[in-house]
């Protein structure tokens, strides 16, 4: 069956097309370039209408123990929020931590075809698979934390050498399912373990006496030398400390021209300026990541409302449950992995700091040039629910609303940023870049994010209307694998997304020591960790993509 999308004006930055009026055929899920006499079975008039592929969210969290216990324990955030079961869908509810079904149906919604879990601990990648296998619609793909876990702990101290560690960050990776690589405040999750408060940059470990510096190089040029296509993901120290915008440009300078993706930076761009001893450190961020092209980044914008933050940052969240709203919390420790912290949140305009931190964020994408190596997130839950996206992108596009929204936040804040002096507006194919394009290429996603012949067909159609947060809010035609699954913002079929996983290769004998490290410290056998393929492809119902890595590059 030949379908085709004729007429559409397309942006499609990873083949160059910007806003040309273009005709888009789909055959067996792919974009295809039909035969001279080829009979259209299906065709769409799309005359007028924006056309992009399916959105990327390249760091929601979706999936895992953080997830679930934010779920139970934000009774509040169900009510009001539930969803009828439907013709087609299933019951759901939740805001800020949205059931599985319910994520995947509002993703869908909006037009996303694809979101990734950040933050997958080893010891609990089971369970995130089996809630990302349980979120239809969209494909998934989670990336495995490491950089508080003891048996590297123990290996770095030991100088075991590149070669050892390089096979176990590859074994790990193929044992969780995992597309990438995680680091959450380097070392600090078990620093906390052993009463430290806080791990600067080049503070070292009281126990293992290393320095977070150590494990993120360390972590940076294992991923590289075994070919992983995304650069480390780092959550860097002092998350949400003023004075940390210091510790991200330190940071970034240690990395020596190493790729490495800084996720969430609004949460670390805080400066000490100012009578509150809070100010903006985003003109400083900015300006050495456009100066480092080995630097990407995520911005984890505030969005104002109720919300739950989630991380694997025990150490900073227990410094967060001060600020806790409503007034309870959970932190916990994690075996000898690492971590969780879960802590409800409500930002609020007229707070200065809550006013600008959402300021911070916006700063940052006015001022970070290069859209290839900035994606649009709120870290979902932590900054805000995904949900709030069209509203951002609105923020991004429009300089009138987005002043008209400036003056509505507490003055202090207003005062205390350069926000209202920035004139950019994001053009659609910027838009397209930071959500489409940038995400997939990032993540080595070689048939998404596009829509060249060859790419999946995961398509968006858009109204062209000039209130871009009502446009985004509600597409006019979303198709998954050249299914149209969405019509008018409404869901017309049910599918299920793929797994997306990358296996660099691995020597097999790094299996000895850790067999022997699992039977004398873990509760679980290390063949009992391992996630197989039938438990993704039979239990979630769904599919594995295995993504491409690069020839490993054997240390000398």
């Amino acid at each position: 069956m030949l379908i085709k999308l004729s007429g559409g004006t397309v942006y499609d930055p990873a083949n160059g097309i910007n806003g040309e009026a273009r005709d888009i055929f789909i055959r067996d899920g792919r974009i295809v370039k039909p035969g001279d006499n080829e009979r259209v079975d299906q065709e769409y008039p799309l005359k007028g209408y924006v056309v992009m592929a399916g959105a990327i969210d390249p760091h929601t969290h979706i999936g895992g123990g953080k997830v679930t216990i934010g779920r139970m324990m934000l009774t509040e955030d169900h009510i009001g929020q539930e969803v009828a079961r439907g013709e087609l869908t299933r019951a759901g509810c939740g805001h800020a931590v949205p059931s599985t079904l319910t994520a995947g149906y509002r993703y869908a919604e909006m037009g996303y075809t694809a979101c990734f879990e950040p933050a997958m601990l080893p010891a609990n990648a089971r369970q995130a698979h089996m809630e990302m296998g349980d979120t239809p619609m969209v494909d998934k793909g989670a990336f495995v934390m490491l950089g508080s876990d003891d048996f590297l702990l123990r290996a770095m101290t030991q100088k075991k050498g590149s070669e050892f560690i390089n096979d176990y960050i590859g074994w790990t990776m193929h044992a969780a399912q995992a597309l990438a690589v995680k680091v959450v405040n380097p070392g600090g999750i078990s620093a906390f373990k052993f009463n430290q408060r806080k791990l600067d940059l080049d503070e070292k470990h009281v126990h293992y006496e290393l320095t977070p510096r150590d494990i993120l190089i360390t972590l940076a040029r294992g991923l590289r030398e075994i070919g992983v296509t995304h650069p480390l993901h780092v959550h860097g120290c002092n998350l949400g400390v003023p004075g940390n915008d210091e510790t991200t440009l330190a940071t970034i300078r240690a990395m020596e021209g190493l790729p490495v993706h800084l996720t969430h930076v609004q949460f670390h761009s805080y400066g000490t300026e100012g009578d509150m001893k809070f100010s903006s450190g985003a003109p400083r961020v900015a300006e050495l990541v456009n100066k480092n092209k080995n630097v990407s980044m995520d911005v984890g914008q505030i969005m104002f409302g109720q919300t739950c933050t989630a991380s694997g940052d025990s150490m900073r969240q227990y410094g967060n449950t001060k600020s806790a709203y409503p007034k309870k919390w959970v932190v916990m420790d994690i075996e000898c992995d690492a971590g969780c912290g879960v802590v409800p949140m409500k930002y609020k305009d007229k707070s200065f700091v809550n006013a600008l931190q959402w300021a911070i964020g916006l700063e940052l994408f006015m001022m970070v040039d290069d859209p290839w190596r900035l994606f649009l997130t709120t870290d979902h839950p932590n900054g805000g629910p995904f949900t709030t996206y069209p509203h951002l992108i609105r923020l991004l596009m429009d300089r009138g609303f987005r002043n008209d929204m400036l003056q509505k936040i507490h003055p202090g804040a207003q005062a205390a940023t350069i926000l209202g002096s920035l004139k950019r507006e994001y053009s659609l194919y910027e838009i397209a870049i930071m959500t489409r394009a940038g995400p997939a290429k990032s993540l080595g996603l070689k048939d998404r994010g596009h829509l060249g012949v060859g790419a999946s067909a995961d398509i968006t159609v858009y109204d062209d209307v000039a209130d871009r947060e009502a446009m985004f809010q509600k597409p006019g035609l979303v198709f998954k694998n050249g299914e149209l699954i969405v019509k008018n913002g409404v869901i017309v079929k049910v599918v299920q997304g793929a797994t997306h996983v990358a296996r660099p290769e691995y020597d097999r004998a790094i299996e000895k020591p850790l067999r022997e490290y699992f039977d004398r410290y873990h509760t679980v056998r290390m063949d009992n960790l391992r996630v197989g393929d039938h438990e993704i492809i039979q239990s979630d119902k769904g599919s594995i993509i295995q993504q491409p890595t690069r020839a490993r590059v054997r240390a000398a």
